[in-house]
């Protein structure tokens, strides 16, 4: 029996889930079909709902609806509660609806295992303060930063996105403006201004050739931003396709209860 799994958006056309899914079910052995789904921008839950009854299973939610999606499951893991944002729904055994968010965790493992990025006592600059970076805070603490600082155009936002993760770990919010000539060991643009070919105004001091630099966009070619990292001398240039892979992955896990291989898949992708 093929079980039923779909990602959620709108948009939905350029989505690259199916792709990735289907690869880690041919690796793995596991009979599964996996569609893209577009919801109506007010219909999100009717969308679910449908789907269940077609007999679906699991699906990954994206843009606009992952706020949707935590006000619809009925339970939520600690990560998609602190997140405040679901990217993927399991059905349980029961029927009941469990929001996960696996966003963090991809990032995660794209850095550490990937990349080869020693996270531990490291300084970590994220750009952005949205949902993109509210949904890897947590896992960025865990791994033992020594600071994260949290740097958004508006500077109330960094340093909200901070107060609610102090628990977690040092980290302190700032504005764009506000940063100083002191390189960072990682920076991570969770902003979306790669999308319009744009890049944060921030201080080119904050970077140094061996600073890892990281767009959570990813593309064909370079982004605004990892070019402009280049301009400044930076070497090691990633952008976030394997985090969108790794991401998928977990929720693969999550589903069907085995790890696939990602740097095949990624190869395939790239």
């Amino acid at each position: 029996m093929t079980d039923l799994y779909a990602v959620f958006g709108n948009p939905i056309a350029h989505s690259k889930s199916p792709d990735i899914h289907h690869a880690f079910a041919a690796q793995t052995g596991q009979a599964i079909s996996y569609e893209k789904r577009l919801a109506e921008l007010d219909g999100f839950a009717t969308a679910i709902q449908q789907f269940l009854e077609d007999g679906g299973q699991g699906a990954n939610v994206t843009v606009p609806f992952k706020h949707d999606a935590y006000e619809l499951v009925d339970e939520l893991s600690d990560l998609a509660e602190r997140a405040g944002a679901v990217n993927t729904i399991e059905l349980l055994d029961d029927g009941k609806l469990k929001g996960h968010n696996t966003d963090g965790l991809g990032l995660l493992r794209d850095l550490t295992v990937n990349i080869g990025v020693e996270l531990k006592d490291k300084r970590v600059l994220l750009l952005g303060a949205g949902g993109a970076a509210k949904g890897v805070m947590q896992p960025l603490l865990a791994a033992g930063t020594a600071k994260l600082i949290v740097s958004n155009r508006t500077k109330e936002k960094g340093v909200q996105l901070a107060r609610e993760f102090g628990d977690c770990g040092f980290t302190c919010g700032t504005g764009f403006d506000e940063l100083k000539d002191k390189p960072f060991d990682v920076i991570i643009n969770a902003t979306a201004a790669s999308l319009a070919g744009d890049v944060p105004p921030i201080n080119p001091g904050v970077i140094a050739a061996d600073t890892v630099c990281y767009d959570m966009m990813y593309s064909q070619e370079p982004t605004a931003f990892l070019k402009w990292c280049a301009e400044q001398g930076a070497t090691r240039l990633h952008d976030g396709l394997g985090m969108l892979v790794e991401q998928a992955a977990e929720a693969f896990v999550i589903w069907r209860g085995v790890r696939p291989d990602t740097a095949a898949v990624m190869a395939k992708m790239r």
